[in-house]
């Protein structure tokens, strides 16, 4: 089985958790691109982990399983990315 996992800041974690945020996004980046992108295309998962922090293994209560909805580029403005508009990797991770 395939996973991805995303480590995200609490305030983040919570709006996830309690069906607020339904996209987390991650800037359009060399770094992002080699873990998102397959030749240009997106890659697949089955599931998505959305981890607040870096949890302990078997912290569950720190953790959220998802089925994979899939993500899209987008031009967003956003203050953890500054006041400029910027392209971002939108992930779906609405339950």
């Amino acid at each position: 089985m395939s996973y991805l996992f995303l480590n995200l800041k609490g305030e983040y974690f919570d709006q996830i958790k309690a069906g607020t945020k339904q996209v987390e996004y991650r800037l359009y980046n060399e770094y992002w691109k080699k873990r998102l992108l397959d030749g240009g295309r997106f890659k697949e998962w089955e599931k998505i982990v959305i981890r607040r922090g870096y949890p302990r293994a078997d912290d569950h209560t720190k953790q959220i399983m998802r089925n994979w909805r899939g993500m899209s580029i987008e031009t967003i403005t956003h203050p953890h990315f500054g006041k400029d508009p910027v392209k971002v990797f939108a992930i779906r991770v609405n339950s």
